[in-house]
């Protein structure tokens, strides 16, 4: 019991080293362009709509 106390201690503390993240805020994707969302929505409603005159 001892042991397996230690070891998890060795783990959480082997777990604490320092992180060096380098976050690169640059030119954003296209999925974060707005005009693709508006787009995109666009052509959902219009296949959404193709699709239930359709039925009728």
């Amino acid at each position: 019991m001892f042991f397996l106390a230690m070891s998890v201690s060795l783990t959480t503390y082997a777990q604490n080293g320092g992180l060096d993240i380098d976050i690169n805020i640059g030119k954003p994707e296209w999925y974060e362009q707005t005009w693709v969302w508006i787009v995109g929505a666009a052509v959902f409603i219009l296949v959404l709509v193709a699709i239930l005159r359709k039925k009728r």
